[in-house]
């Protein structure tokens, strides 16, 4: 139960990188960079919060941004 409240409120935390990322179209690409290594680690640092293992929730990490990228470029090529 607890991987699947992890994976829900990483993928919460990945859209909001895509509305953020969405909404500064016209900024240079290190500042796309340096927020999405700041939305990593928030999704790290909230999945550890509950999951207690730093192995395990790398693995989650992981796991849901590979999902959510994976989804999101679907998406992309049916639009």
């Amino acid at each position: 139960m607890k991987v699947y409240v992890v994976v829900l409120l990483q993928l919460i935390i990945w859209s909001g990188y895509t509305l953020l990322e969405w909404l500064s179209q016209h900024d240079q690409l290190i500042f796309n960079v340096l927020m999405f290594f700041v939305f990593f680690y928030l999704a790290i640092q909230i999945g550890n919060m509950i999951m207690k293992s730093a192995k395990m929730t790398i693995f989650i990490t992981t796991l849901s941004l590979s999902l959510y990228a994976s989804v999101h470029f679907a998406l992309n090529i049916i639009k």
